[in-house]
């Protein structure tokens, strides 16, 4: 009989072996290398205190006999690992396909725990697969016309495809979701890595693989996947959902839908709201986007002599209150990443970051973004009302930079925030953009009113004192940053029901997450709702893959 211990805070120099870790936590748990049947990382992160002594500080598992005794040490205790495994335990026999609207974390999670226990969901995806997709994306960056149904936020794997691929989330995680999502992304083709390292990341060129692989299985364990297939209408008789209209074309019966729609589906509100379907208002926030040569963060993370070629590019976490109350935060933070035009509206123009798996970029971008609740919308009841704030936001960036991605440096922001005259901007930065798209100088003062200004200014000076250099005049900003959230909640109840039966709000367009992990574990719990409500519709093969 076997047991697991983790072993905690060890330190090992920056360039170091497997072996070297492994012999430091046994001399900490008192047993030797031979005792250990099997050893795995749990966690590796960059201990930068001391920026002339930087070290690698490990949690490791060692699996050893149950006979073995163990030093008493705090940093050393018998792990029990924790196993996700949900109960398909529903006793309604559903009458009609149960489906998923959205490929997104959240949608394609639900789509493979209910598939994996037999459920056959339908997926329908109002954009394109991941691989057409992408030459959607890359033909408007360059220069062509905007597909407003195939674009940074529509399309299989959702607004994350396009983005860092972080997957670190502050969720609390009892019950394995959190672990599950990650061994699922590995198994489907991510690196193994972000099973413990502290800032587990994929990257956009590695995301767009295992989001490919995830659909290729959920098609092998029984689900349907349906692209450019909008769901358009909601057919609700008695409170009931019973059919979804797919492209203004046909209906398809449905026993329950997941609502997987992401943030920016604003047509797909609007015909909720026309249903009735309960929503509110919801607090977001809205910036833009700064850009800093990556060699700067690294400086004041790590110091000025750090051999970058043991560590990883590095990251900043930033977050301040202003004299007037407003919370001010970095956001999706991209090392060595690029600024991308994210839009999917014509006309309006919405800005996102983006990094590569090497994040080898010359600069580091993240939002800058402000707080803004339903008190700053033109009607804080109308539920829809934080999504028209998000358009005129959108609005304006897009005449600011005709059309391209607006840019200027932080000087002349505050300068012209100020109403302060300038000349104008001469090409005189110390560094250039890393844009995905077409960029065109421009006034960004206004697009915002004048306290989410005033705001941003007051963050960026403050996040100055904390990180060298941030508030540099000739930091390159680009706008607007709109869609860090959900503008709208869609109300469900403690069985995630909505109060129109079938109906399911699930993710982070219907307000429960933020990010691919959290996203991805609503789903989760999403399928396992489903799961205790409805038979799965077992065949022997479907059996086989789930044991």
């Amino acid at each position: 009989m076997n047991k697991i211990i983790r072993v905690s805070q060890i330190t090992v120099p920056l360039q170091h072996t497997r072996d070297q870790v492994l012999k430091k936590a046994c001399r900490r748990a008192g047993i030797r290398p031979g005792d250990v049947l099997r050893f795995s990382v749990a966690k590796q992160s960059v201990d930068a205190r001391k920026k002339n002594d930087l070290k690698y500080s490990y949690a490791v598992d060692l699996e050893i006999n149950r006979k073995i005794q163990i030093k008493k040490d705090s940093h050393v205790q018998e792990y029990v690992p924790v196993v996700y495994a949900p109960e398909a335990d529903g006793t309604e026999t559903p009458a009609s396909p149960i489906a998923v609207i959205g490929s997104g974390p959240a949608g394609l999670f639900c789509a493979w725990l209910l598939a994996k226990y037999g459920y056959k969901p339908m997926v329908f995806e109002r954009g394109k697969r991941v691989e057409e997709r992408q030459e959607d994306v890359e033909a408007f960056w360059s220069g062509g016309r905007l597909d407003p149904e195939s674009n940074v936020q529509f399309g299989e794997g959702g607004a994350g495809t396009f983005s860092d691929g972080k997957l670190n989330t502050q969720v609390k995680d009892r019950c394995g979701r959190n672990r599950f999502v990650l061994e699922t992304f590995v198994d489907c083709g991510a690196p193994e890595d972000i099973l413990y390292v502290s800032r587990p990341h994929i990257g956009t060129d590695v995301l767009r693989v295992v989001i490919s692989n995830m659909r290729k299985e959920i098609i092998r364990m029984g689900g349907t996947f349906f692209f450019s297939s909008k769901v358009t209408d909601f057919r609700i008789e008695n409170n009931r959902l019973t059919a979804l209209e797919i492209s203004h074309k046909t209906w398809q019966p449905v026993s329950a839908a997941v609502l997987a729609i992401g943030h920016s589906a604003r047509d797909t509100f609007e015909i909720l709201k026309k249903r009735n379907v309960p929503m509110v208002p919801k607090a977001f926030a809205a910036g833009l986007r700064v850009e800093h040569p990556q060699h700067m963060i690294n400086e004041n993370q790590y110091g000025k002599d750090a051999d970058m070629s043991l560590l990883p590019t590095a990251f900043y976490k930033l977050a301040c209150q202003t004299s007037g109350g407003r919370n001010v935060y970095s956001f999706c933070m991209c090392p060595g990443g690029y600024v991308v035009n994210a839009s999917s509206e014509e006309k309006r123009l919405a800005v996102n970051g983006m990094s590569y798996r090497a994040r080898d970029s010359k600069n580091a971008n993240s939002a800058v973004i402000v707080t803004v609740t339903p008190e700053d919308f033109a009607d804080p009841d109308d539920p829809l009302s934080g999504l028209e704030f998000q358009r005129r936001l959108e609005e304006k960036a897009w005449l600011s930079g005709n059309g391209a991605i607006p840019q200027q440096r932080f000087g002349d922001f505050e300068k012209s925030v100020r109403n302060i005259q300038t000349n104008p901007a001469d090409g005189t930065s110390g560094f250039e953009s890393c844009a995905k798209g077409k960029t065109s100088r421009a006034d960004l003062s206004c697009i915002f009113p004048p306290e989410i200004n005033e705001a941003f200014i007051e963050g960026m000076h403050m996040f100055g004192k904390k990180l060298a250099g941030f508030d540099r005049a000739d930091a390159i900003l680009s706008g607007v940053e709109s869609r860090t959230s959900s503008p709208v909640r869609i109300l469900r109840e403690d069985s995630f029901e909505s109060r129109i039966c079938g109906l399911y709000p699930c993710g982070e367009g219907a307000g429960y997450a933020g990010g691919i992990t959290s996203a991805a574990m609503d789903g989760l719990k999403t399928a396992e709702a489903l799961m205790s409500r409805f038979k799965p519709a077992k065949t022997e093969k479907q059996t086989e893959d789930k044991n």
